[in-house]
């Protein structure tokens, strides 16, 4: 499934939400800029994630549009069913189907919402969807060396550390390592497997 332009331009598109126990990943739409926008603008957030500079008004509808006409990318919204709350957003993006790989992507962007598992929830949809809908082999991400919050959070969903870009990113004067991390389609099949004999365990 690839992303396609909806009719009146504002959802990027039309494929059906993800839903777990109290997440919902619904396609990304123009209404959900102003978010995307006040957690670039963090500068916090902003080094933490490796993105390099704020996102004013005129760059949020260039990343909206790229959004839009990217056939290579499938993006989200981050929803907690209560209050219907969009706190992140999460995609896929570089996805190259003749290798059946692609990178995904998860940033819980309101703080509040952090260390309470919303982003496992996404992350673990979001899995589900490019291994078993998608047909992907390989699904990877890199993550800033000194976030060891995201290290631990990406380990949690099976990925396993395969190298590491020494030096690799440049924030407030400092170097720091990238490290790069992937789960293949036989262990997110394993994991899976394990989770269901431990929540269904023999008598």
């Amino acid at each position: 499934m690839v992303c396609k332009d909806a009719p009146d331009g504002n959802i990027i598109s039309k494929h059906e939400p993800l839903v777990s126990r109290r997440v919902i990943l619904r396609p990304f739409s123009r209404d959900d800029l102003p978010l995307v926008q006040k957690w670039s603008n963090d500068a916090e957030i902003r080094k933490l994630t490796g993105e390099v500079a704020p996102m004013d008004d005129a760059e949020a509808e260039k990343f909206f549009e790229s959004l839009r006409v990217d056939k290579d990318r499938l993006w989200f919204a981050v929803v907690l069913k209560k209050g219907n709350r969009v706190v992140g957003e999460a995609g896929l993006l570089r996805m190259f189907k003749p290798w059946r790989c692609t990178d995904m992507s998860v940033v819980i962007g309101e703080k509040d919402a952090w260390g309470k598992g919303y982003g496992t929830e996404a992350g673990r949809l979001l899995l589900g969807y490019a291994f078993e809908r998608l047909g992907f082999h390989r699904v990877s991400v890199g993550v800033v060396g000194f976030n060891k919050r995201a290290l631990r959070f990406w380990r949690g969903l099976g990925f396993r550390k395969e190298g590491v870009q020494r030096d690799g990113y440049y924030c407030d004067g400092e170097y720091s390592d990238f490290v790069m991390m992937s789960i293949l389609e036989n262990e997110y099949k394993a994991q899976q497997k394990e989770n269901t004999h431990a929540h269904n365990p023999k008598k």
